[in-house]
């Protein structure tokens, strides 16, 4: 006989899991005694606040491909948790939440904190239930370890009454779960080699969940053999090698003219893995709906995808790894068409490396060079998380991920990303460089886990880009409306002090010069470490000024346009 809460958690024994991220709660005290028993094959970091352990999971499920587990209590703390599972669910995270529920005598009374986990996570979450029976907790988290990692990943979440934790129960175990990836079939790889066979600019579009290190390695192989050059969709720059010759850049924002043109050019577009979301494809303009004018071929794990917004001349319900593994072989050579495909690559290519040449940006803190100096200090694994924001576009064009390297990131913009994930990334990997990016607006949304990171000994590297403004806003309202700029000016904190006040390592940049000896500083600190980088808020993005922008807006409006 076992308690609901010790059956629970020797069900996440069973499945591998290996770390847990919560805010406690009284809704889930049963579980949370359950762990203590089980202390030395799960890991429980309680965290700050419930976006914070969310995203950690979101961000754990992201880098082992292994659903990220967190446990919060009902209303409040759900509430908070959802920023995540709408992550999760945008960016094909395997993820598991477990909601701490009232009992189960009082629902529909408004009791306590209660929630309707149906409902309220119906839309946001690959599933949502609740578990009224202890006996039937095998079988649904084994049902939800299914649901996160099979087809497309994603999000799960289950309620937990409080009494029901309490019931003690006779109840087997299951078995660990297994992932199912759908695979071409021999008809799709026939179809697949004659579209390849016949194309002199092909080209790769890849991105979504579900990547593991075999599935990068039949891509890198894939690309070489046939000659076909590689882009990566929003935040999935570290799909391919962006040091190797056939990387061609990201469709992401601030989109750099050579990977465009490459898009707009190309004579089959092959999609892998990815969406074509509104960003990728720039609101649906470079890859226009529903009949692009690239022949697509798009291979998804998830069947409802496919045709869902583009009609592909060939779809094909497939993993990545499942896909490139299998038309690696099976599809033969078109010595023929190699020539020109190079020469295609090389141009293109070229015109990736060009991009790479910094524009003059206002301000004595050039955030082009840093990025360049980080670049060039830092290991080839070195995980790097990054925020929403307009910092990022410096990122995007000037860091290079390498073959090992990783990108968290998340696809729905969601700010407060950043500093969870990085500690996250930390705990999994403590032995990798771990650089978390963020700007002055998202670090004060979930900075307080620099508290987390100190708890739990995880020395990360924050970097604050500090311009003083929710600055993506700030650039649309100058778009918008130039002049006319309310709510967008934030008066922030000394970011570095109150890093130090945590007991973390902290120093404030202002001059290109210093950034290289104080990020050696914060690498060397031994310890959570955070640098303040003040930028001049007229370097909006990494190629325009604000007020570049606002002349440009006024002169649009004085000519009608």
């Amino acid at each position: 006989m076992r308690s609901g809460g010790q059956v629970l958690v020797d069900q996440l024994v069973v499945h591998g899991a290996s770390m847990v991220f919560c805010v406690p709660g009284e809704s889930y005290l049963a579980a949370l005694d359950a762990f203590v028993d089980i202390a030395d094959r799960i890991r429980v970091i309680s965290t700050r606040i419930e976006i914070g352990a969310g995203h950690m999971a979101e961000a754990h499920g992201k880098l082992t491909g292994q659903p990220g587990i967190c446990f919060v209590s009902r209303g409040p703390g759900a509430s908070h948790a959802m920023i995540a599972v709408h992550t999760a669910m945008e960016d094909a995270t395997p993820m598991i939440l477990f909601v701490g529920q009232i009992d189960r005598g009082t629902t529909e009374r408004e009791a306590f904190q209660e929630i309707d986990i149906k409902a309220m996570f119906g839309h946001t979450a690959k599933w949502a239930a609740e578990i009224r029976d202890a006996r039937r907790i095998p079988e649904m988290v084994s049902r939800a370890f299914h649901t996160a990692v099979s087809g497309r990943p994603g999000p799960v979440v289950l309620g937990l009454p409080e009494d029901m934790l309490m019931d003690r129960v006779e109840v087997a175990d299951m078995r660990p779960y297994r992932a199912v990836r759908a695979s071409p079939g021999p008809q799709d790889i026939a179809e697949f080699g004659q579209l390849l066979a016949a194309s002199s600019r092909p080209m790769m579009l890849v991105g979504g969940g579900g990547w593991t290190d075999a599935a990068r390695q039949a891509l890198m192989d894939f690309s070489e053999k046939h000659a076909v050059p590689v882009c990566a969709s929003f935040r999935c720059q570290d799909r391919f090698d962006n040091n190797h010759p056939h990387y061609l850049g990201d469709l992401s924002l601030g989109i750099m003219p050579g990977v465009a043109d490459a898009v707009a050019k190309t004579d089959l577009l092959i999609t892998v893995g990815a969406r074509m979301d509104e960003l990728t494809t720039q609101s649906y303009t470079l890859i226009k709906p529903p009949t692009p004018v690239q022949p697509l071929v798009h291979i998804h794990p998830d069947p409802e995808e496919l045709g869902r917004v583009y009609q592909p001349i060939l779809p094909v319900n497939a993993g990545p790894e499942q896909f490139l593994t299998a038309v690696f072989s099976a599809v033969p050579l078109a010595e023929d068409r190699l020539a020109e495909r190079r020469q295609w690559i090389a141009d293109a290519r070229a015109r990736y490396e060009q991009n790479a040449v910094p524009d003059a940006t206002p301000g004595s803190l050039d955030l082009a060079e840093a990025i360049k100096t980080i670049a060039r200090i830092v290991p080839t694994d070195t995980i790097i998380t990054c925020d929403a924001g307009n910092f990022a576009g410096w990122l995007n064009r000037y860091y290079r991920f390498g073959a090992g390297s990783a990108l968290l990131g998340p696809m729905n913009g969601s700010m407060g990303y950043s500093v969870p994930a990085g500690v996250a990334a930390k705990l999994i990997h403590p032995d990798r460089t771990v650089l978390s990016f963020v700007g002055d607006g998202g670090f004060m949304m979930t900075g307080q886990e620099l508290a987390t990171a100190m708890q739990y000994d995880a020395p990360l590297v924050i970097i604050v880009v500090n311009n003083g403004l929710y600055g993506t806003i700030r650039m649309h309202q100058e778009r918008e409306f130039p002049g006319r700029t309310p709510a967008t000016t934030l008066r922030n904190p000394d970011f570095a002090a109150l890093a130090q006040s945590y007991g973390a390592f902290g120093e404030t940049v202002s001059e290109t010069s210093q950034f290289e000896a104080a990020f050696e500083r914060a690498l060397a600190a031994g310890r959570p470490a955070l640098l303040e980088l003040r930028i001049d808020p007229e370097a909006i993005t990494h190629s325009k000024t604000l007020t570049g922008i606002r002349q440009q807006a006024l002169a649009d409006k004085q000519s009608g346009v």
